[in-house]
């Protein structure tokens, strides 16, 4: 089992940045594809971004290219978003998520465990 919480949410002007992270528990971090997905009111969940295990390889939705920095640190079983020139349409609750199966894949179906989430608020 994995836990994942995540954490640095909160409220930002336009044109602001935010880092978010997200930690896990257990000691197979390293093996996991890592995702970050977002879901507004209203609306379903939303793929974000993803980074491969080791790190070598990210894929990110096309609103957030360009934007959006996924990165991970294994030894501290940490992922991060860094989050610039924020838009008041990327306002969300961020959820974190781990795939074991490593299928590099943007769907959440193939992502088995998931953050609580955290509040990213964008005014414009």
């Amino acid at each position: 089992q994995v836990q994942l919480v995540e954490s640095g949410g909160g409220l930002v002007q336009a044109g602001g940045s935010l880092r978010l992270s997200c930690e896990a528990s257990g000691r197979t971090f390293n093996s996991y594809t890592m995702g970050w997905f977002r879901q507004a009111p209203g609306k379903e969940r939303a793929f974000v971004g993803f980074i491969s295990s080791n790190g070598g390889y990210t894929m990110y939705t096309n609103s957030v290219k360009g934007r959006f920095t996924i990165s991970r640190r294994n030894a501290k079983n940490t992922v991060y978003l860094q989050m610039d020139s924020l838009k008041p349409e990327d306002t969300a609750v961020y959820y974190c998520a781990a795939d074991p199966n490593r299928s590099n894949q943007p769907l959440p179906t193939y992502y088995d465990y998931w953050g609580q989430g955290t509040q990213v608020t964008v005014s414009s």
